[in-house]
């Protein structure tokens, strides 16, 4: 017959397996349960009418222990090793009772557990109640009702109860009732599901402190569900450790985002920008950065305490929300005024943080009425801080951030970091200032290096613009010059030094004065490129640290006005310099660019280069109205982009009808947006000429390079001069060619008369035809050949501000050049020169493929 439960549950004494025996009072066994057959082994048929001392092993003193303590006591209890059907032996706890029937015959009736189990249970019970009794969490045991059916003391005192207040009782009935339907629907979840809920983070029930709180469900041995453990942990202090821990790594963080956002800034308002932007909303609502306007321009520091009434700038400002009342509280640029007692005066007099966080002491921020201030409550602002922003041991401005609306105040925690922000854009803001002081004296310098004034030669236009390099206070040594020659020619000079810096900013000048110096010499380009190569050789710092640098030097000469011809000639010469560019019409009123060819030249500053032959000439004929342009390699050079890539984008942006017209211009200006360039006016019809098509080359570096904070960005200096080439006016120039014979002499002097009255130059009719009479017979006497005259009248001043002069030139086919003597009694010859000399304001001598030309000059007035 089963013994289980018909519902199939399980009890204590089933897992325990009570055995039941019935002894007489001599010991034979009378009953022997099942419970005791499934311990032992032995059925009741082997057992019953048997002596029970047949199966225990035991001697004769354990015997007679338990048979004086039954019939002393009618009690025993005690531990029995009692021999197994299988042959081992079983120890039980054994417990007997005598009894006694109606007749008062004794009976025992005993019952055995199997000391293995039993131990297990009490183990088990043992460390139960040692749990509840020390643990220092709290443990609670629901019942299906959910109501507190055990707990510990832990939980008694977590929530400040008493054990009557607990038992019996669920949670609504002691916890808020928000909090009580959170866990009421957590334990039913538990009870449901069986699915464990674990480290679940609440507050404590007055508020105080936080708790991590676990539930699980408990069940039988055979699955019946008996209800809900839980257990609760106090964690304030690891919260608040943890807490900490966050807001220290916050504040790192925070440290770490400034430094990079602003590591790569050297401009002040970009710097303020970006540190206002960082700080909201992550620190602040509203952050501003002001600042003395010294700081903003480069300009030296002062006193280290700013004087009261010195106005300070916003020179960056960021704000969560945006809108009218923002721009209000928040203007870039605009001046920002304060008392010496006010919040703004205190921080910047004692350098110290300064919080304000009462309204009354907000109104005190900078001056009664002033309306920013009241913008702020208009805003919500209830904690404001001012944290000045320091430079060694000089107070550059102030960080200004507030907090609005539920944000917590500000405390001495922010404090501390507000100050560590504040020093370390300090010294971001002061490199900053450094580097623009820095950079504007390299810049004046450099300009102050580059040509102040150029004046127009007759028949020719130019545009030019000069942008210096984005790379700080390294600027670079581009530069360009346009220099009038004699008999209305012209020279044009484009040259770059190698590298960066000062150094390369005053080579850049001496070379540059070195070609103007030399050009007057009326050198051919390959010859002047040679003699300024050796003074290169002298500006270099030694043999480990040479002068490099390119060149090109042009030289144009119009085409002469009895000829016929409209084309003039460029001779040149580069020293590895990029090749020219020239632009020429086409038949459809369009126009062709194209590189000139021109042999590349050994760059300047190279040992022997001059020596070696390294310059050639190369001679091209130029229809009047071309464009012939010069520039740097800063024009064409880009990364990612090969050279020629670079000068077939600035021939395909040339080509166009707008180079064609004229404007006219004088003098180099910087336009203060970052290129020095010419004023003359710009049409607003067509494209613009030679003005316009210089603004399209340098807005392409846009495409092709950055730009910061707005501006043109570029690696290197551009230097960019385009000229458009036309002849000699008529009434500005006329030439002659004459054969040799007697009649030379008077019909020059005829041509010249007649050229002089025209022009209304009678003042100089004289002394120009005594002087053309005698370099012609000079001419007459050596050469065999024609002879060619030309006069150019220009009227342009120079940089020196002297009127213009009249040009006179004699060519003949014989290349020595006349020298000038001393005369004496015994020696006629040289009186010629010496006359021209000594007339003249300037005379010289220059050497063309056929011959030579002399030239003087003689002043208009």
């Amino acid at each position: 017959m089963s013994t289980e439960p018909a519902d199939g549950a399980t009890s204590l004494l089933d897992t325990l397996r009570v055995g039941i025996v019935m002894l007489d009072g001599y010991g034979t066994v009378l009953a022997w349960s099942p419970t005791t057959e499934e311990i032992l082994g032995w059925p009741a048929d082997d057992v019953v009418g048997r002596s029970i001392e047949d199966f225990v092993v035991s001697d004769e003193a354990e015997r007679r222990s338990r048979r004086n303590s039954l019939g002393r006591t009618g009690r025993w209890r005690g531990i029995l090793r009692i021999r197994h059907r299988a042959g081992h032996v079983v120890e039980v706890e054994g417990r007997g009772s005598t009894l006694r029937d109606t007749d008062q015959r004794p009976f025992v009736l005993a019952n055995i557990m199997e000391t293995s189990r039993l131990r297990a249970v009490e183990h088990d019970l043992a460390a139960l109640d040692a749990l509840f009794a020390s643990s220092p969490l709290g443990i609670a045991v629901f019942d299906t009702e959910k109501r507190f059916v055990r707990f510990n003391d832990a939980l008694v005192r977590l929530n400040n109860a008493t054990h009557t207040d607990l038992l019996g009782r669920t949670v609504a009935e002691l916890l808020p009732a928000e909090m009580a339907d959170e866990v009421m629907e957590i334990q039913s979840s538990v009870l449901e599901t069986g699915r464990s809920v674990v480290d679940v983070v609440t507050t404590s029930p007055n508020g105080q402190g936080a708790r991590s709180v676990s539930y699980s469900r408990i069940t039988d041995r055979s699955g019946k569900v008996l209800g809900v453990s839980c257990t609760v942990m106090d964690i304030t202090e690891r919260l608040e450790a943890l807490n900490k821990a966050e807001a220290a790594r916050q504040r790192l963080a925070l440290l770490d985002e400034v430094g990079v956002a602003l590591g790569d800034l050297l401009d002040v308002r970009a710097i303020s920008q970006a540190l206002a932007e960082v700080l909201v909303p992550r620190f602040a609502d509203y952050a501003g950065v002001m600042l003395r306007g010294e700081v903003a321009v480069g300009g030296e520091l002062p006193e280290p305490v700013i004087s009261v009434g010195t106005p300070l700038h916003l020179f960056g400002f960021a704000a969560r929300e945006a809108g009218e009342r923002v721009e209000r509280l928040l203007r870039l640029g605009g001046e920002i005024i304060y008392e010496r007692e006010s919040l703004l005066g205190r921080a910047l007099d004692s350098g110290t943080p300064q919080l304000a966080s009462t309204p009354e002491e907000i109104l005190r921020a900078t001056r009664p009425g002033d309306p920013k201030v009241e913008a702020t409550f208009e805003l919500g602002v209830h904690s404001l801080m001012a944290v000045p922003l320091r430079a060694r041991g000089t107070v550059l401005g102030l960080l200004l951030m507030s907090r609005a609306h539920g944000d917590e105040p500000y405390a001495s925690d922010d404090r501390a970091l507000a100050v560590e922000l504040a020093d370390r854009a300090g010294t971001f803001l002061d490199n900053a200032r450094l580097y623009a002081r820095e950079r504007e004296g390299a810049l004046m310098l450099q300009r102050s290096l580059l040509p102040q004034h150029i004046a127009e030669p007759p028949g020719v236009s130019l545009a030019y613009r000069y942008v210096p390099g984005s790379s700080g206070t390294e600027v670079g040594g581009d530069w360009f010059d346009v220099i009038p020659l004699p008999g209305g020619r012209v020279a044009f000079v484009v040259g770059d030094v190698m590298g960066h810096g000062l150094h390369s900013a005053v080579t850049m000048g001496r070379l540059r004065t070195a070609v103007r110096t030399l050009a007057g010499l009326d050198l051919p380009p390959d010859e002047l490129l040679a003699r300024v190569s050796t003074v290169g050789e002298d500006l270099s710092h030694g043999p480990d640290d040479p002068l490099m640098a390119t060149c090109l030097y042009a030289v144009y000469e119009p085409a002469p006005t009895s000829a016929g011809s409209r084309c003039g000639v460029l001779t040149m010469a580069s020293a590895g310099h990029v090749p020219p560019l020239l632009i020429t019409r086409e038949e459809g009123g369009g126009c062709r660019a194209r590189p000139v060819d021109i042999p590349s030249g050994t760059p300047l500053g190279v040992v022997g280069a001059a020596l070696d032959g390294g310059f050639e000439l190369a001679e091209v004929e130029i229809e009047e109205g071309s464009v012939f342009v010069l520039y740097t390699d800063g024009l064409v050079e880009s990364r990612g982009e090969d050279i020629t890539e670079g000068i077939d984008r600035v021939c395909s942006l040339l080509a166009g009808p707008g180079c064609y017209r004229a404007e006219p211009e004088e003098g180099l200006v910087w336009n203060g947006a970052g290129a020095y360039v010419s004023p003359g006016p710009v049409e607003e019809t067509g494209c613009g000429g030679i003005e316009h098509a210089c603004d399209v080359l340098i807005d392409s570096l846009r495409l092709h390079g950055s730009s910061v904070n707005g501006r043109l960005s570029t690696g290197d200096d551009v230097a960019l001069l385009m000229a458009r080439l036309g002849g000699l006016p008529g009434d500005t120039a006329a030439s002659w060619s004459f054969t040799t014979g007697s009649y030379a002499v008077r019909r020059a002097r005829e041509a010249v008369r007649k050229t002089l009255r025209e022009w209304e130059l009678s003042v100089l009719e004289d002394i120009t035809v005594l002087l053309v009479s005698e370099l012609v017979t000079n001419a007459l006497r050596y050469a065999h050949g024609p002879i060619g005259v030309r006069v150019v009248r220009d009227t342009s001043r120079d940089p020196a501000g002297r009127e213009g002069v009249l040009i006179v030139e004699v060519s003949d086919p014989l290349p020595e050049p006349p020298r000038e003597r001393v005369v004496t009694a015994e020696q006629e010859g040289g009186r010629g020169i010496q006359m021209v000399a000594s007339e003249a304001r300037r005379w010289g001598t220059r050497h063309g493929p056929q011959g030579k030309t002399v030239w003087f000059e003689l002043p208009l007035s």
